[in-house]
């Protein structure tokens, strides 16, 4: 099955994701209350997380990582969607040489392309969102893509155009729960909002069975992504401020409440490529 292979049939789990990510929407009342957007990621965060990926690369290999590396020859090549600072496919340098990244976020490929040159590692960027701008991007060994899904309404052709530009696997990893939902009880201490918990990582494994992949699984206790160490705290509480639409005169006591990160239940899934 390729990205531009006809669909004839959306599965009854794909429209179950859809649903269930859309009731994860912001109340419009708070929403409009938001002294600015709940939206976005923290550049500086993200760009730490992938320097202490790269940092451990001689460190045992994560689930994801082994499922990369197996199948990547040497001087091969990596597709990293979503790539954020470039911890899900930098590591993997070598046995890969070059690595494209895709993210919409201009600063964040900023950062991996700093990140990339200081390693020696072979790269290119494409600004914008996935799957639109596939046909910008040549089929590669393996297509990585590390907590992005919970992001993707319209999971069919993402996971096909991810599907479609891998030669050997696609490489997806993401928390077994949707990643908000460490933040449901701070949403009910300051709005009295009980938020959703589905989906889940078994759903998206399901939409992918459910296209004909043949599809593995494997979960992992991993470690928190950042805010354990003391400077990230401050950008931590900002970073949540936002996401719960509160004014920046509530970080003390978002600071009071907010428990330090612990392990993620973390779950990695592939697949076989098309390209």
């Amino acid at each position: 099955m390729t990205d531009d292979a006809p669909l004839t049939l959306t599965p009854e789990s794909a429209r179950r994701w859809r649903e269930d990510l859309d009731s994860w929407a912001i109340p419009p009342e708070i929403l409009a209350a938001a002294p600015e957007t709940p939206w976005g990621c923290p550049t500086g965060l993200f760009a730490r997380s992938a320097e202490e990926a790269v940092a451990a690369r001689e460190a045992p290999p994560t689930p994801s990582q082994q499922r990369a590396r197996e199948v990547l020859p040497d001087g091969g090549s990596v597709l990293d969607v979503g790539a954020g600072g470039g911890a899900a496919s930098l590591p993997l340098c070598p046995p890969a040489a070059i690595v494209t990244a895709v993210d919409q976020s201009a600063g964040m490929l900023s950062a991996f392309a700093e990140l990339a040159a200081r390693q020696g590692v072979d790269h290119a960027v494409v600004e914008g969102l996935w799957p639109d701008v596939a046909g910008q991007v040549g089929p590669a060994d393996v297509v990585v893509c590390h907590h992005v899904l919970y992001n993707v309404g319209d999971l069919v052709p993402f996971l096909l155009a991810l599907t479609g530009r891998a030669r050997r696997r696609v490489v997806v990893e993401i928390t077994a729960e949707h990643p908000q939902a460490t933040l449901n009880p701070l949403w009910l201490h300051f709005h009295g909002n009980v938020r959703p918990t589905r989906p889940s990582a078994a759903d998206a494994a399901q939409v992918l069975h459910d296209l004909g992949l043949d599809v593995g699984m494997e979960e992992l206790q991993a470690p928190p992504r950042w805010g354990h160490h003391e400077h990230d705290r401050g950008e931590l509480v900002a970073f949540t401020r936002r996401r719960l639409c509160l004014p920046a005169e509530r970080d003390p006591e978002i600071d009071a409440v907010l428990e330090p990160p612990g392990p993620r239940p973390t779950v990695t899934l592939w697949w076989p490529g098309s390209a």
